[in-house]
């Protein structure tokens, strides 16, 4: 638990601390986001607001992950058997990174050409598809020297599903899916100040809780495992539990510069990361449909997304005033506060809800 709580509180410390300079920065480099204001009230004022604060957070969260392993070497002999980097690791931080490129790759487009088109659709899903199916591939093959791998074959709830085998190229592009997925749902959460920022820090909360917790009931600890009959078979779940506490405390960090109003945006770089890390986060802990809960939000916003998109070229009708969600209320007469406020606490009951149904399956089986 230490090395959870360092690389926490590490990352907390190093963005907050960072932001203010990626402030100024991106301000004397002109890097500011251009905005369509589309007649909302949020987007009043915000033109000119620096972009690419995700770099912040990301590098405040590899800073973290070193710390965390250096308080690793503080433990017990018998507790440091992940003090080395795993390929688990190094799966869920190059998802965080590679994924965060395609975003700024993206940001810097839309600065240098002063307009919000970026990257095209399909140039961000090509990029997260070649990113996805590389690590994928990692994820699969490579493996620890009990023969465990990092993702399986199986489509997972809240552990492998035995009777949902989907065969190495079937695991690989479910891999891809959840990561493309939740990349892109968190990016299009990401629409008012601190919004996708908060969201993301609950969800990686309830991660940093689910790996530490597959930790303590690890079915590589055959003293334990075979005490109870009971345990997770899961690989380096104390990585798990490290690096979405390093990218909670990071984006807590980020959020006092990011909340309303915000003085630096994540951009692209940001919320591409971070939903590809919490799509990782979900695949390695094997619980990638129960991702649809603690991700709740994200998935609603998403769905609403696709829905507005197919009625309105199917039909010429829109469901809703304005897509995604959060614009919808917007033009509703909700404040951008109100709105922000609201969806976190839409966000933590699903979260709840997720973690009360992760909790509930070891009462059952232990019980």
């Amino acid at each position: 638990m230490r090395a959870v709580i360092v690389a926490a509180a590490v990352a907390f410390i190093v963005s907050l601390l960072s932001t203010p300079l990626a402030i100024r920065v991106f301000t004397a480099l002109k890097a500011g986001q251009p905005i369509r204001s589309l007649g909302l009230a949020s987007s009043a004022g915000k033109t000119g607001t620096p972009a690419m604060g995700g770099v912040a957070f990301i590098v405040a969260t590899l800073v973290a992950y070193v710390a965390g392993h250096l308080a690793l070497t503080t433990l017990p002999e018998r507790q440091i058997a992940q003090e080395k980097p795993t390929m688990t690791a190094l799966v869920l931080l190059g998802l965080l990174v590679f994924c965060g490129a395609v975003g700024f790759i993206d940001d810097f487009l839309k600065v240098r050409k002063r307009n919000s088109d970026g990257l095209s659709a399909k140039g961000k899903l090509l990029g997260q598809a070649i990113i996805g199916t590389g690590f994928g591939i990692a994820a699969l093959y490579a493996t620890s020297t009990n023969g465990e791998t990092v993702i399986s074959e199986n489509i997972s709830f809240i552990r492998d599903i035995s009777w949902l085998n989907v065969g190495k190229i079937g695991a690989v592009m479910m891999f891809v899916f959840v990561i493309t997925a939740m990349s892109n749902g968190v990016n299009l959460t990401d629409g008012l100040d601190g919004l996708a920022t908060g969201a993301s820090t609950l969800v990686l909360g309830a991660y940093a809780l689910i790996g530490y917790w597959q930790y303590r009931h690890w079915c590589a600890d055959e003293t334990y495992a075979q005490a109870t009959g009971y345990c997770y078979q899961v690989r380096d779940p104390l990585e798990v539990a490290m690096i979405a506490a390093a990218a909670a405390g990071a984006c807590v960090g980020f959020l006092w510069w990011n909340t309303s109003p915000a003085r630096i945006f994540m951009g692209d770089v940001g919320a591409l990361g971070l939903g590809a890390l919490i799509g990782g986060l979900a695949v390695v802990t094997h619980t990638t449909l129960l991702s649809i809960l603690i991700g709740g939000l994200f998935v609603i916003i998403t769905v609403t997304w696709v829905i507005q998109i197919v009625s309105y070229r199917t039909t010429g009708k829109r469901v809703f005033r304005m897509v995604p969600l959060h614009h919808h209320f917007e033009l509703a007469g909700w404040s951008e506060v109100n709105i922000v406020v609201r969806f976190w606490i839409l966000a933590g009951v699903c979260v709840a809800i997720g973690l009360g149904v992760f909790y509930s399956e070891f009462l059952s089986a232990v019980g």
